[in-house]
């Protein structure tokens, strides 16, 4: 998805792809070492994600919700930035609003999130 040693990204043009779903991820860059998406979680619906194979990283840019990881809760909002270290369970719960996160996955091996 990359045609260069770099790229400027405009993160609006890419929200404008969602489709409208309640969850979707839309992965806007690949290269060997990094890949990064938006996740939209419309408030009231189910994250059903599973634990991925690389590290990953989450920044909350709106809404609000909570996370688990492991054993673990926490409140996350705008502002937030979450680390997920690699097969960790994880999951957002109780999407009081909206939700638009960009994710960072550590390597782009798998293809299949």
């Amino acid at each position: 998805m990359t045609d260069g040693q770099w790229q400027v990204i405009d993160l609006e043009d890419v929200k404008k792809t969602f489709k409208g779903e309640a969850v979707e991820y839309l992965e806007f860059l690949r290269v060997p070492a990094l890949s990064c998406g938006l996740y939209s979680l419309a408030a009231g619906s189910k994250d059903m994600q599973s634990p991925h194979d690389e590290d990953e990283v989450y920044v909350v840019l709106t809404g609000k919700a909570r996370m688990r990881l492991g054993n673990e809760e926490r409140s996350v909002g705008p502002g937030s930035l979450l680390y997920v270290g690699a097969t960790t369970d994880h999951s957002f719960f109780e999407i009081e609003e909206d939700m638009t996160l960009l994710v960072f996955f550590a390597s782009a091996l798998s293809t299949t999130r």
